[in-house]
This record gives structure tokens, sequence and C-alpha cells, in this order.
């Protein structure tokens, strides 16, 4: 008798679900997606982290030169951390490496732009979409594209998240920055990779004035990203502009929550046409929002004095990272 009353009560245990809190544990592991691209079949790498509990995934694309590790940049502990922000906070994430970059398979160059990106990333959503009850999409800078078309196009995601871009661009500061790219057959690290002309890096010594001003030099952060620098296709910049810009934007068939992170400093930010207003964030929505046509909501939060790459910024992170966890929140 004694030994059956044990029994049931072990399995009365299993079938109860143990709450989970924002400090529970959160787990990680590296996934390769198959995925098509395109006309051809490529791998896109992720490192997907779930906390115990997690409901909510968000799929996190990093812009050009960078990978997944954007997200969770290694210094100074969580601070610059979005991964695990996010992750404390009880929501999954899921950040990938574009195809082309990182760990992610390299197709010739001239296969890679945004359309086929986004097709890729719609894979990966597919495949959370059986384990999680939502599935976010966000991005940066070109990634912000990517993560627009991903939702203008295949709409299956519950909230898109945009940092990093806006559809108004300072041309006058913006194409003089990208001077400093180059191909990455000619730099001295990335050269060994044996990609095609057509993929380019940030010439060697230029990322600080290029991404981070006016943002403090810090010896350790900007060697961090000159070291872990990688590539972006041509491709992705030309199609980025067409699909991105005034003319035709894929945002203006979202359907879902968007919410619009930028930075007052950046090539996307200034008086419009040239640059979107982010003289604050009630101020960027109505910038934003004529191109978010079919989107029943935007939201915005403004980072100031810091560059284009604000994740490694630490004087805005906690409520910067607050704001868009109170805002999937509201999803």
């Amino acid at each position: 008798m004694r030994f059956r009353r044990l029994c049931a009560a072990v399995l009365l245990a299993a079938l109860i679900p143990v709450p989970s809190t924002a400090n529970a544990a959160t787990t990680c592991e590296d996934v390769y997606t198959p995925v098509q691209f395109g006309l051809i079949q490529q791998t896109m790498y992720g490192r997907l982290c779930v906390p115990q509990g997690a409901r909510s995934v968000q799929v996190l694309v990093p812009g050009g030169t960078y990978t997944s590790g954007y997200w969770d940049i290694p210094v100074d502990g969580e601070t610059r951390s979005v991964t695990r922000a996010m992750n404390g906070a009880g929501v999954a994430t899921m950040a990938v490496d574009r195809i082309g970059s990182g760990k992610s398979t390299k197709p010739l160059s001239v296969l890679v732009d945004v359309p086929s990106q986004a097709q890729a990333v719609h894979q990966v959503v597919q495949n959370l979409r059986s384990r999680f009850a939502k599935v976010l999409v966000g991005g940066h800078s070109i990634g912000s594209a990517i993560a627009m078309a991903e939702a203008g196009t295949y709409h299956d995601v519950d909230g898109v998240l945009v940092t990093g871009m806006t559809h108004q661009w300072d041309y006058v500061r913006a194409v003089p920055a990208l001077t400093n790219l180059i191909p990455a057959l000619l730099d001295p690290k990335l050269s060994l990779r044996g990609l095609d002309v057509g993929y380019l890096t940030t010439a060697p010594g230029t990322r600080y004035t290029m991404f981070h001003a006016p943002g403090p030099n810090i010896a350790s952060v900007v060697s961090l990203d000159e070291s872990t620098k990688d590539v972006v296709s041509a491709g992705e910049f030309v199609t980025t502009a067409l699909m991105s810009n005034l003319v035709l934007p894929v945002s203006a068939a979202i359907d879902v929550p968007v919410m619009t992170v930028q930075t007052s400093a950046d090539y996307f930010c200034g008086t419009p046409p040239l640059g979107a207003d982010c003289s604050s964030a009630q101020a960027l929505v109505n910038s934003e929002k004529p191109f978010y046509g079919r989107a029943p909501r935007l939201d915005g939060f403004v980072v100031n004095g810091y560059g284009h790459v604000f994740n490694f910024d630490t004087k805005t992170a906690d409520r910067y990272h607050a704001a868009v966890v109170a805002w999937q929140r509201t999803i």
C-alpha cells in the first residue's frame, strides 16, 4: 500500500507543471537548420537559448559584417547581451548567422540578398512554431531589413523588432561611411576564407568611427569588434536600400505589432527626409508610422549618445532591454 501511494505521488508530481521564474535556468544549444535559399539548399546556424517554461521566442538577425554574437557581446558580463536580458525575462532567443557569414554556409555572393535571407529565416521561424506559442523576428541594420521582409512576405510571426534601421536615411553621412568597405578577400584575416569579390567587410581600424562613434572609444570593446568582424554581400546592401527605403517599403505589408529602436546619432536619424526624427520615442513613432500602414501598433525607443551598433552601449542597455520585454508582453 505504501509503495502504491509513493508511485501515485510521483505520477502526480510529474503531471503538475513547475512554475517558471525570470531567473529560471536557461539551456542553450547550437542549431543548424537546413534551409531552401533561392533555388539551392543551405544551412543557417543559430544559437537557441531557452529559459525554463518559455512560451515565446525571438529570432534575432544581425547586421552586415556581424554574426549572431552581436546579440550576446562577451564583455562586461551580461550588460551588453540582448539574449541574456531576454532569457532572464523568460523569453527564448534564437540568434542566427545570416547565410554567407559566421557558421552558416557560404554560397556565391551573387545569390545572397535580402529576399533569400528572409526565405531562410522564414524556415527557422517555421521550425520553432511547433515549440513556442509566440514567435517574433527582430534584426539590426541589414538584419532589420531581413526581419521586415520575412514578416511582410510570409506573415508567420507575432511581432517585429526593428533596430538600427529606419525608412529615411541621412545619405550625407551614410554614403561616406560605406567607403570603409573593402572586398573580404583583401582583408588580412578574412581573405583566408576564400570568398568571392562580392563579399565585403570593413577596412582594418575603421569600426569605431563607422559604427561606435560618438560612443566611448573603449579599447577592449573596439578590439573585440575588430577581431570578430565578418562579411556582408553587396547584394544585401542593394536590396536593403530597395526594400527598406521610401519607395515601396516591404514594411507596408507587415500586419503585426512592430517596435522600432534607434539611436539618435545613427545614419538613419536626422531631419526627415534625411533620417527619421529620433528626437524622442514618440517623434520616432510619428516619423516611421506611415511606412507601417497595416501594422496594428508601432512602439518606439530612442538611444542617445552611441553610434550605429548600440548593443555595445552600457548606459541605456537596461532601459532598452526592459522596453523590448515590456513591448513583447503586450503582444
